[in-house]
């Protein structure tokens, strides 16, 4: 009996996944329903005084986040872009940058550098680790004739969930005497782990909308010391539409053109949720639940089972853990049945490690219940596929969240 066209379309709605997607990505990130209802505004006059007072707020507390109170400037662009406004703010051709390895977006990082004909030096390092202090404190006393015009470090590498201490790059130029600039990348650690730009004596500060901030992707920044100013005015690459200069005299000290006005009514709620609950308290919450992923891929790693990544374990991340296949599995090949079979998304190995490595975010708008489910699914997704592990995962991180409540 032949089957009808429409039994046919039937068959084919059945096989769609059913429910809401448990998104545990690192990054875009789940968006807080009272966030997204905010962004929903309607067109208004980017001049208007009372969309000015939104903006204002939302400057200030944004430099509350960063803990600065220096400058900012916001760019309709990806983190990609706030790079690139950064760098061409600040550097003159031929000038070397110092580039702490750390991954994907190290190396990503460092390509942009070079288009624009700057030179760029790495401190070499294990992606399992990060880079050891003591080889970049021989790196800055080396240069004698202080060649770096800045140093280049990833807070929190998303390919891999590695932390790196930030501040202690600070220490190591001031032990030396080095004059050079810090910069950092908090695209995946503001608003999630704890990040005090004024007090650590950063000089340029890169983030972005779609992460701990619980915002679409789409909006960047860069925050940037007296230093940092002091650099731009002699900087000599050339600019236009990222130029801070010209961005100063404008009403909103950013943006060349068109400011992109539903950002910032969404950005006043999720700053308002992010104080409600309190930073401490937020990265806290990111700890706890970073915590329950780690014991669960430990119980899988049995039977020469899954690794986390970050072999260090007082560098691994408190916003996406970077997990490690056993050799001949395909990481690819559970995200893939996790998502066709359970609705739940995980991020992908980037750059090298594609393939060997799938990642459990675990930042912003985010609870106990909801890790849980990826990584119930993760957990059976492991058994679908044959993949040596031990079972209890799920039990370990049920247990920490029970304990840590």
């Amino acid at each position: 009996m032949t089957r009808s066209p429409l039994l046919k379309e039937v068959a084919f709605v059945q096989q769609k996944p059913r429910g809401r997607q448990f998104f545990a990505n690192p990054g875009p990130t789940n968006i807080p329903d009272s966030v997204l209802l905010a962004s929903a505004h309607a067109s208004v006059d980017f001049n208007d005084p009372a969309f000015l007072e939104v903006y204002d707020a939302c400057v200030d507390g944004l430099k509350r986040v960063l803990g600065t109170q220096h400058h900012l400037f916001l760019y309709a662009a990806s983190g990609h872009g706030a790079w690139e406004a950064t760098l061409v703010n600040l550097c003159s051709p031929g000038d070397c940058l110092l580039m702490l390895e750390t991954g994907y977006f190290s190396e990503s990082w460092s390509a942009l550098a070079r288009k624009h004909g700057l030179e760029v030096e790495t401190v070499a390092a294990d992606w399992r680790r990060g880079v050891e202090l003591v080889e970049l404190r021989r790196k800055l006393a080396e240069d004698k004739a202080h060649r770096f015009h800045a140093v280049c470090v990833v807070h929190n590498e998303t390919s891999t969930g590695v932390r790196f201490p930030v501040e202690k790059v600070r220490a190591a130029l001031d032990e030396v005497g080095h004059p050079a600039l810090l910069l950092a990348d908090t695209i995946s650690s503001l608003a999630s782990m704890d990040f005090r730009m004024d007090e650590w004596g950063i000089d340029g500060v890169v983030g972005g909308s779609q992460k701990g901030l619980m915002l679409p992707a789409g909006l960047s920044f860069t925050a940037a010391s007296e230093k940092a100013m002091e650099a731009h005015r002699r900087a000599r690459l050339p600019r236009f539409y990222f130029d801070w200069s010209q961005m100063l005299t404008r009403r909103q000290k950013s943006f060349v053109g068109t400011v992109p006005i539903s950002f910032f009514y969404a950005m006043r709620e999720s700053i308002r949720l992010l104080e409600e609950e309190g930073l401490a308290q937020v990265f806290a919450r990111h700890h706890r639940l970073a915590e329950g992923v780690r014991r669960a891929v430990h119980a899988w790693g049995g039977n020469a089972g899954p690794q986390i990544f970050c072999t260090d374990p007082a560098r691994r991340s408190d916003s996406v853990t970077a997990i490690l296949m056993p050799e001949g599995f395909d990481a690819d090949a559970i995200r893939r049945t996790v998502l066709s079979r359970f609705n739940v998304s995980l991020g992908g190995g980037l750059g090298s490690l594609g393939g060997k490595v799938f990642r459990i975010g675990h930042l912003g708008d985010l609870n106990e219940p909801m890790v849980l489910g990826a990584l119930g699914a993760v957990e059976m997704s492991l058994r679908l596929n044959r993949v040596p592990h031990s079972a209890g995962g799920v039990d370990a991180a049920m247990n920490w969240y029970a304990e840590a409540a």
